[in-house]
C-alpha cells in the first residue's frame, strides 16, 4: 500500500458493522446472548447465509449466524479502509440480487437503497498514442447506436436485435436460478417418493426448452461456444466486441477465447434493477448497505447474528448427521440443521472430519477449479479522474460517463486475450484490464467534499507467481503502479490525485474474504462446476452427503455474484427436511 499527505492505510476501519447499527454483536438487537441451542446455525454471515437465514426465522425456524469477521457481508461490506472514505471493499455493483428476495424481505423498508446508471458503460481508447475516441452504452437505444455507429453502422443497426436476442436467453434460464437442480440420483435411484419429486425439478428446464423453442440449438452455442466467436457473429468493431466480452470474463480466468466464456456473460445480465432489466446500480452507503439491510430483515424475525464467532467443527451425532457446530473458543452450539455460506472447500475440507465423507466426493472438492484472475484496488482521490477522450468543463462536477463502468485497454478482444496470457504464464498482466468505477459520483457520501472513491477491478493476475514467487508488498505495489500507468494514460492527472490505496490480490481476497483461490464466486463458472455438477455431481441440490448439513453460499447452484438465490434456495430444502425431523 501506499499513501500520499501521511494518510495511514490498511487499517481494519470500523466499517458498516451491525454492531455499529445495533443489530448484532451480542445478537439481534444487541441484546440476546448466544444460546446453546437453535433449530439452524448458519455458518457465515455473507449475503447469502444472511438471506437463508432470514427466510428461515421467517419461516419459524430458530436461527443464528455466526460470523468470524468484525462485520457482517462476507464480500458485500463497506469498509472505511482510508480515514474518510467508505469502499465497497470487495464486491461493488448491485443487480443480480432476485426480485423475490426485495420483495418478500422488504429490504427498501429495511434500508436498501440503490443508484441505477444510465449510461452504465464507457470505453475510452487509446489509438497510435491518442486517447480521443469513445464508446459511452447506456438505456437509450437512439443514443447507443449512434454511439455505435461511430465505429460501425452495420452494428449500430444489429445492437436492437442482439439485445433482443439476449434477453430472450434470460427470460428462459432465469427460472432455474430460483430453483434447485435436478437431483439425479434420486431420480435414477431414489423411492417412487423422490423420483416423483425429481420429476418435479424438471419443470422449470421444461420451461426453459419450451421458450427457446426451435432456436435452442443456437441458443446452446451461446452457452459454450468462447464469447469472441459469439459476438464476431453479431458485430464487426472491436471496441464494441471487447466491450461486451469483457463481461464474459470478469471474475474468471479466461480469454474470450475460451469456450463457454458465453455463459458468464449471461450470468452478468441476468439482473434487474427496480423493474429494469440487465441493470446495475451502486449500493448508497456501499455495498454494506446490502447486507445490512438484510440482516435487519432477519433480525426482525427473531435471528440471532453474531460477529467475531469463528466456527471451527461442525458437529456430528452418532448416526453422522450434523448437530451443531463448535467455535474458536471451544464453545459448542448445538442445531437440528446447518448451513455453511463458507466455500465448500472450507466447509467440507476443514470444517467436516473427512472420514465421515465418501472418498470421491472429497476428491472432488479437492479438485474444483477455484482459479481466480482478480486483483481489486480501492482507491481515495482528491478530483475526479479527466478521461482525454471525454474532456470536461473542468469544474469538478460528475459528468455522465463518471457514473459507468470505465473499461481501460478494452479496446480489442486480442488485448483481453494477451493480458489472460500473461497470467496463465504466471505474470500479472502487463497491459491488464481494468475495470473502473466510481460509486461517489452517484453516492456522495462516500468521501469527503470533493474528493471521490475509485474501484478498480483488474485481471489478470494468478494467485501464484511464476518460479513461486509471493505476492509480497513488493509484488503487490509493483502491479499496482502498473495499473495506475494504464489509468494515467487514459486520464493524465490520476496519480498525482491519489490519497490512499487498498490492494487486494488473489492471496488477499482469500485471506480476509474466504474467496477459496480469490475466487469471488467461490469457484470458476465454467460448465463443468454449474447445475447439475455445482459444486460436484450428485450433490447439487444444497444438501451434502452429512444429513441436517447444508451448502447455501456462492459454490452452490446458480454460482456467485450478490444474488441471494443460493440461500434463499438452500433455506426453502433445509425447511423441508425440517418440517420431518
Amino acid at each position: 500500500m501506499a499513501a500520499k499527505r501521511g494518510t495511514a492505510l490498511g487499517r481494519a476501519g470500523a466499517g458498516w458493522s451491525l454492531q455499529r447499527r445495533g443489530l448484532a454483536g451480542a445478537g439481534a438487537g444487541g441484546r440476546d446472548r448466544l444460546q446453546q441451542r437453535y433449530d439452524a446455525v448458519v455458518i457465515g454471515a455473507g449475503h447469502n447465509g444472511l438471506v437463508a437465514a432470514a427466510y428461515l426465522q421467517k419461516w419459524g425456524v430458530q436461527t443464528a449466524v455466526l460470523e468470524r469477521r468484525h462485520l457482517l457481508g462476507g464480500a458485500a461490506v463497506t469498509e472505511e479502509i482510508v480515514p474518510g472514505f467508505k469502499f465497497s471493499r470487495a464486491s461493488y455493483l448491485l443487480s443480480l440480487l432476485r426480485p423475490q428476495i426485495y420483495a418478500e424481505l422488504e429490504l427498501q423498508r429495511h434500508g436498501l437503497r440503490v443508484c441505477t446508471r444510465d449510461p452504465y458503460s464507457f470505453t475510452p481508447m487509446l489509438e497510435d498514442g491518442q486517447a480521443w475516441r469513445s464508446l459511452l452504452l447506456g438505456h437509450d437505444m437512439a443514443e447507443t447506436q449512434r454511439q455505435i455507429a461511430q465505429f460501425s453502422v452495420k452494428d449500430a443497426q444489429a445492437y436492437p436485435k442482439y439485445e433482443a436476442f439476449m434477453s430472450r436467453l434470460v427470460s428462459a434460464i432465469d427460472p432455474l436460478l430460483d430453483a434447485a437442480p435436478v437431483d439425479v440420483a434420486a431420480w435414477s435411484q431414489g423411492s417412487l417418493l423422490q423420483r416423483l419429486r425429481a420429476l418435479r425439478a424438471l419443470k422449470p428446464l421444461l420451461r426453459a426448452g419450451l421458450v427457446l423453442g426451435k432456436d435452442l440449438p443456437q441458443y446452446y452455442q451461446v452457452l459454450t461456444a468462447p464469447i469472441s466467436r459469439i459476438l464476431g457473429h453479431w458485430f464487426e468493431s472491436e471496441p464494441l466486441q471487447a466491450t461486451l466480452a469483457t463481461d464474459a470474463v470478469i471474475g474468471a480466468m479466461a480469454s474470450p477465447h475460451t469456450p463457454g466464456s458465453g455463459y458468464v456473460l449471461l450470468h452478468h445480465v441476468v439482473g434487474e434493477l427496480e423493474g429494469r432489466k440487465g441493470a446495475w446500480g451502486y449500493v448508497v452507503g456501499g455495498m454494506g448497505g446490502v447486507s445490512q439491510a438484510i440482516a435487519s430483515a432477519a433480525a426482525a424475525h427473531g435471528a440471532h447474528i453474531f460477529t467475531e464467532k469463528p466456527v471451527t467443527r461442525v458437529l456430528l451425532g452418532p448416526s453422522g448427521a450434523a448437530h451443531g457446530v463448535v467455535l474458536q473458543d471451544g464453545t459448542e452450539v448445538r442445531s437440528k440443521l446447518v448451513l455453511s455460506n463458507a466455500s465448500p472447500q472450507h466447509t467440507f475440507l476443514q470444517l467436516v472430519p473427512q472420514e465421515q465423507l465418501p472418498e470421491d466426493f472429497v476428491q472432488q472438492v479437492t479438485k474444483f477449479d477455484v482459479r481466480s484472475p482478480v486483483t481489486k484496488i480501492n482507491v481515495a482521490v482528491d478530483q475526479l479522474p479527466r478521461f482525454l477522450a471525454a474532456p470536461g468543463a473542468g469544474d469538478g462536477r460528475p459528468l455522465p460517463h463518471h457514473q459507468c463502468s470505465i473499461h481501460l485497454n478494452c479496446e480489442d478482444t486480442q488485448l483481453l486475450h494477451r493480458a489472460f496470457e500473461d497470467a496463465s504464464a504466471g505474470e500479472p498482466s502487463a497491459r491488464p484490464m481494468i475495470e473502473l468505477c466510481i460509486p461517489s459520483a452517484l453516492d456522495p457520501s462516500l468521501a469527503p467534499p470533493g474528493c471521490h472513491v475509485v474501484s478498480l477491478f483488474t485481471q489478470f493476475t494468478p494467485y501464484t507467481l511464476a518460479g513461486g514467487r509471493p505476492w509480497d508488498e513488493q509484488a503487490r505495489n509493483m502491479y499496482a503502479d502498473t495499473v495506475f500507468d494504464w489509468v494515467e494514460a487514459y486520464a493524465p492527472g490520476f496519480k498525482a490525485s491519489v490519497i490512499g490505496r487498498d490492494i487486494l490480490t488473489p492471496p488477499d481476497l482469500e485471506r480476509i474474504f474466504g474467496l477459496p483461490g480469490g475466487n469471488i464466486f467461490h469457484g470458476a463458472m465454467s460448465l463443468d462446476q454449474l447445475y447439475f455438477a455445482r459444486p460436484v455431481p450428485s450433490y447439487s441440490g444444497y444438501r451434502s452427503p452429512i444429513p441436517g448439513l447444508y451448502l447455501c453460499g456462492s459454490g452452490a447452484h446458480p454460482g456467485g455474484g450478490v444474488m441471494g438465490a443460493a440461500g434463499r434456495n438452500a433455506a426453502r430444502l433445509a425447511l423441508e427436511d425440517f418440517k420431518h425431523l
